[in-house]
């Protein structure tokens, strides 16, 4: 079956529908990696015809990174290198915001050296930092876009009003925000809308809501200290039962109506919902299996008003992924 790709202005070379996500590889918050099988799992996605990589500096605190440059050694021409900026740690690990014209500019030079490239494909914002005008962090970007440090711009976790005051200073291509099944919020209700009247690609994170859409999960699943499914609500009782009970009655949907996985289903849905990619999490190559099973079918306005129908049955008051917004700065 034939990949599915996307334009994305100022990206010559089409881009994969399904991107490959790597805050796993990143090693931390989810209870660790093994380098060689991410390497495997990145050669695995090209070959499959997955060429967009999102990455970002905070993801492991530049483990993601590193670990993607050795994977593309010889294969940079094959890939399209999706990586952000304007998060920062310190010594302990703890995250804040920081979008401060000297943080962004070391950070695209340590994530060039990381990413072993002289060039980003895309570049976006991670979160927008309140102590730092939307404007100057535009003006800075654009600077960088001028010098040849990347080929399109990017926010995510953006608002519409906050990407209408970035776009007045630089041109943005693409938005990434929080969408899957389960998380919808705003992501449905305004930023698709605004994507699609001006034109914008709409990189979804957490497609399959943090492997809970996988259907590999069941009551006796845990989650080891560190990994941030110990703290995500929707991995607590009882709310983890009502979205496991939802999996699986969208699980014998998917298989009655289109002879589908659940996972399949979840990304067809977010390809579905408008000018989308779906972004897919994977630190094993095994986890990669069923994404031919995305392509070449749709799901028509019956097939969403009954997954909406199974959704409301299950999820009385569904909860989004605002737990993991990062905190500003002090």
């Amino acid at each position: 079956m034939a990949v599915e790709t996307i334009r994305i202005a100022g990206i010559s070379k089409p881009v994969s529908r399904v991107g490959l996500g790597t805050w796993a590889i990143g090693g931390s918050m989810w209870g660790g990696s093994n380098d060689d099988e991410s390497i495997a799992t990145l050669h695995a996605a090209l070959e499959r015809g997955i060429n967009l990589i999102d990455t970002a500096p905070v993801y492991g605190f530049g483990h993601s990174e590193e670990v993607v440059g050795k994977a593309l050694v010889g294969r940079r021409d094959k890939a399209i290198i999706a990586t952000k900026v304007a998060l920062d740690w310190d010594d302990a690990g703890r995250v804040t915001r920081n979008s401060t014209p000297e943080r962004i500019r070391k950070e695209i030079e340590d994530s060039l050296r990381r990413l072993q490239t002289d060039y980003i494909d895309l570049y976006q914002v991670h979160w927008p930092d309140k102590l730092v005008a939307i404007e100057e962090t535009a003006r800075t970007l654009e600077d960088l876009y001028r010098e040849g440090k990347f080929l399109a711009l990017g926010v995510s976790n953006y608002s519409p009003s906050q990407m209408d005051k970035f776009r007045g200073v630089a041109p943005l291509a693409t938005l990434q925000p929080p969408l899957n099944l389960f998380e919808r919020g705003t992501t449905e209700t305004e930023l698709l809308p605004y994507a699609k009247y001006h034109q914008l690609v709409v990189l979804a994170y957490g497609a399959i809501c943090r492997g809970l859409l996988s259907g590999r999960m069941d009551p006796q699943t845990t989650f080891g200290e560190g990994d941030l499914r110990s703290f995500d609500p929707k991995f607590q009782p009882p709310r983890f039962g009502q979205y496991l009970a939802a999996v699986e009655e969208l699980k014998a949907f998917a298989h009655q109506r289109y002879g589908k996985s659940v996972m399949a289903l979840a990304l067809r849905w977010v390809l579905d919902s408008g000018p989308t990619i779906a972004l897919w999490g994977a630190r094993r190559p095994q986890q990669l299996e069923g994404v031919e099973d995305v392509y070449g079918w749709q799901l028509n306005a019956d097939d969403m008003r009954d997954i909406d129908a199974i959704l409301n049955k299950h999820i009385p008051e569904p909860l989004g992924a605002e737990f993991m917004a990062p905190p500003h700065r002090a």
